[in-house]
């Protein structure tokens, strides 16, 4: 679980250094402007790692369904390597979905040159002349994949976890609740 919550960390430093330097630069200046390659790296970079927060949530939701109710097997479950999948796949799954959009937006044709928002997020669409179908389409799958199933899988463990719980012993629901709660 604190490798996870490690990971968790890293991955909201690195969000950080994406967003804030930027903004703090807006407002220093008098003038906010970007390049429209270093928008979509700003895009990249927001998207891929706001996914990876949800897949490295599912993945302790994971760790802690193991560890809650199959106690016994979680040694055997819980390896170094699968720990190391799970953190690769965090990162990598969504990078390399979000590079698909990423990609297929700065391929398209800009009309307009004024982005209205703070940072480069989906009104970098706004810009193009024409609405692309397939980039929306493509976009609700990316959506899905990286933000609604891993949160639908978080819920279902954790309630889960509340249901065996609930049905053990008063020992084994404060442990399940001291360590779900955090």
């Amino acid at each position: 679980m604190y490798i996870f919550i490690a990971a968790l960390w890293l991955n909201s430093v690195l969000f950080s250094t994406a967003i804030y330097p930027k903004l703090l630069i807006d407002f220093l200046s008098e003038q906010q402007i970007i390049s429209h390659p270093l928008c979509h790296v700003q895009y990249f970079i927001f998207y891929s790692l706001g996914g990876s927060e949800f897949l490295l949530l599912s993945a302790m939701a994971y760790d802690r369904y193991v560890s809650i109710c199959k106690p016994l097997q979680y040694p055997t479950i819980m390896r170094k390597t699968t720990i190391s999948i799970f953190l690769v796949l965090s990162w990598l799954v969504p990078a390399c979905q979000v590079a698909g959009s990423t990609i297929l937006s700065a391929n398209r044709k800009l009309c307009n040159f004024t982005l209205k928002g703070i940072f480069c997020n989906n009104s970098i669409h706004k810009l193009h002349c024409v609405t692309s179908r397939a980039l929306s389409v493509y976009g609700v799958i990316v959506l899905l994949n990286i933000g609604f199933f891993p949160m639908l899988y978080i819920v279902f463990t954790y309630i889960k976890i509340f249901i065996i719980s609930y049905q053990s012993c008063r020992e084994a629901k404060t442990k399940a609740a001291q360590t779900c709660l955090t």
